[in-house]
């Protein structure tokens, strides 16, 4: 998604210092082999062999505490003894609470992993319990928390009433579960346990900012996060794919804070191409992936996760207005710059921290808004504030619109066609919103923007432009038509969806656009969320049997724990970048439920 730019310079304390080394007990992984556990505030990584390699905390925007995974220190491991296993697992239904499941000659084990909610900002609470299902085995656990991704070692070790405990760098860690261990000061904590067939073990983690004193009761820890997941995540069984829609639902509030901004991804740095230089920070709340996800509720019904997206939103456009940024930290601050840390990286990414983005003026970002801000008062969900930021966002369209702007795929700043046609569905949805006066201008205002889009941008061919001064194929056009801009009954609506089909796709996946110095799936790997709004703009248009083929290919583009990245590389059939991407879990989720209800 993010274009490529120049390696940014490590700001390290200490330049001359050696780069870390990789923690060769957690060896990388295919990116579809991982899973996600999330509880709305920051979100860890599970390799297939159970270890946990990579969590920020205390917040999404923290320095980790497990990086592992962008080969730096720091891991939570727990797995059998016995190397000579095969491993697989899955999620439980309409949760982020994974259980992993091991194979050996001799039993059958199981370990139930998930963040504890409702979640605190300041206090991470990861749960895991240990089964055996069938034999008696022994295992081995090893705790190695590294804060300041890797940099810094925990330090006063102790163990008392069973419990361990230890800090660092304003972070106090507690462990319960493993009384038998014992810390080196290399390595932290060591040990194993046996358990025997049906017995089982808890373990908690606990990672917080202030010392904590309140008893860690892994029951009741348990009973408490499954009442909340089944709070979120409602019945999906009228819908096309009910699993996973449900699935989507679980991920979308995985990554959404109590704050109200949810995350692009939970992680940073995993790469698009191998050694490209396109590897960024994704643990920041862009407000068009916000609203995404709050049009995906809305098309479903009334949603915790529809007022979340208002409500952040809302409180942006207020705060900055015309300065409305595209990404902030899920606290709504500003996004830090970028930098480099003194890590390997994963294998063909970097150590990449910090978007540039930040700084970007995007205009599809208040059309986006202005869509969901309507979408909300279909459901009676429309607040106070968010209709004033509904009328701030009206004015900052009309003052900017003209503008070149880095557009959905944050390129050079240049007069894209689907900023321009994204305003204008945003316009005409929010003018049966606002009041009478209020209304006819967005129409008139939209008038004016679609006529001088049509101007610039309209092919005489009948097909739309990617800018005013390139003729490409962009699939991104396929977002707006799927809000309906230009209408379904436009000629150049069909005709630019058939264009996209035949230039930009191979085997039933879609690219972005073509790519001036490689042919498709050598450039980049198909872009998921052009897939689902390909799946969306067909359907607009009628073509209910072409929409379904579209949404059916586009979803088996997982790894095996059902979660999407940005990017799949078609002929290896493996995930590309970021994960799990936030955007592509909503336009799925909208693809059921729109498809169903034709």
């Amino acid at each position: 998604m993010r274009p490529e730019v120049p390696e940014p310079q490590s700001d390290s304390d200490d330049p001359t210092a050696a780069p870390q080394k990789a923690d060769a007990s957690c060896p990388p992984w295919a990116l579809r082999d991982y899973a996600v556990l999330a509880d709305g505030e920051r979100g860890a990584l599970v390799d297939p062999r159970g270890r946990i390699v990579w969590l920020c905390a205390p917040a999404w925007q923290s320095d980790a505490v497990f990086s592992a995974l962008i080969g730096g220190r720091g891991h939570f491991a727990v797995e059998p003894a016995d190397h000579w296993n095969v491993w697989g697992g899955s999620y439980e239904e309409g949760t982020l609470v994974r259980v992993s499941r091991w194979v050996t000659p001799d039993c059958v084990i199981e370990c139930r992993d998930a963040l504890a909610m409702p979640a605190s900002p300041d206090r991470v609470l990861l749960m895991r319990r240990m089964r055996v299902r069938r034999g008696a085995t022994r295992l081995r656990t090893s705790l190695d928390p590294r804060p300041g991704f890797g940099a810094h070692r925990m330090r006063d070790p102790r163990l008392r009433d069973g419990v361990w405990s230890a800090e660092a760098e304003g972070l106090h860690v507690r462990l319960v579960g493993a009384p038998a261990a014992s810390w080196d000061p290399e390595f932290g904590l060591r040990g194993e346990f046996r358990l025997g067939e049906g017995e089982q073990r808890d373990l908690v983690l606990e990672i917080a900012t202030a010392r904590q004193t309140r008893r860690l009761d892994a029951g009741e820890l348990w009973q408490a996060t499954e009442h909340a997941w089944r709070a979120a995540v409602p019945d999906c069984s009228a819908l096309a794919a009910p699993r996973d829609a449900r699935h989507a639902y679980a991920v979308l509030r995985g990554l959404t804070s109590s704050a109200g901004g949810m995350v692009a991804a939970a992680t940073t740095s995993l790469p698009e191409r191998a050694n490209t230089g396109r590897n960024y920070d994704y643990r920041f709340a862009w407000l068009r992936d916000q609203c995404y996800a709050g049009l995906a509720m809305a098309a479903h019904g009334p949603h915790e996760l529809l007022d979340s997206a208002v409500r952040f939103t809302a409180e942006r456009i207020l705060a900055d207005g015309d300065r409305t940024r595209p990404v902030y930290t899920v606290s709504g601050d500003p996004v830090p710059e970028e930098r480099t840390l003194r890590l390997p990286g994963y294998p063909g990414g970097s150590d990449r921290i910090g978007n540039r983005a930040g700084r970007q003026f995007q205009l599809d970002t208040f059309g986006e808004a202005l869509q969901l801000f309507a979408a909300a008062a279909d459901h009676d969900r429309l607040t106070g504030d968010a209709q004033s930021a509904a009328a701030v966002a009206v004015d900052a369209v009309e003052r900017n619109w003209t503008r070149d702007d880095a557009g959905l795929w944050e390129l050079e700043n240049r007069w894209w066609t689907h900023s321009r046609l994204c305003v204008v569905g945003g316009l005409r949805r929010i003018a049966g919103v606002l009041p009478r006066r209020d209304g006819r201008r967005c129409t008139e205002l939209a008038d004016a923007v679609l006529a001088e889009t049509r101007r610039r941008c309209l092919h005489p061919d009948g097909h739309w432009r990617r800018t005013s001064d390139d003729d490409g194929p962009e699939a991104a056009l396929l977002v707006a038509m799927a809000r309906g801009c230009p209408a379904p009954d436009d000629p150049s609506s069909a005709i630019t969806r058939d264009r996209i089909e035949e230039q930009l796709s191979q085997d039933g996946y879609l690219y972005r656009f073509d790519q001036p110095d490689a042919p498709l799936g050598e450039a980049e790997g198909a872009f998921l969320l052009c897939g689902f709004a390909m799946a969306l703009a067909t359907h607009r248009l009628g073509d209910r049997t072409g929409a379904f083929r579209w949404f059916e290919r586009t979803r088996a583009a997982c790894g095996p724990s059902g979660l999407f990245a940005e990017e799949y590389d078609v002929r290896q059939r493996q995930l590309r970048g970021n994960l799990p991407q936030a955007f592509v879990h909503a336009l799925l989720l909208e693809c059921a439920v729109r498809l169903q209800r034709s």
